[in-house]
């Protein structure tokens, strides 16, 4: 079997969002990533859903969720 050279292999956008709210909180989120849906009313059915039809602000997210500690 090969392992993925992707760091984000078998990782769901639900389960990276709900890391990034655990570690950072939304009001940290919508100031590296500067998109509504971290700020106005935020959840994680509204981000998922804003995050799957936008790429560029999923690979922002994405890209956060790789400098976790």
């Amino acid at each position: 079997m090969h392992s993925s050279k992707d760091p984000l292999h078998g990782v769901t956008l639900e389960a990276l969002l709900n890391a990034l709210v655990a570690r950072y909180g939304w009001a940290e989120m919508a100031r590296q990533v500067n998109i509504n849906c971290f700020k106005s009313d935020p959840s994680i059915k509204s981000s998922l859903k804003f995050l799957r039809r936008t790429p560029w602000a999923r690979k922002e997210v994405e890209a956060m969720y790789l400098r976790l500690p």
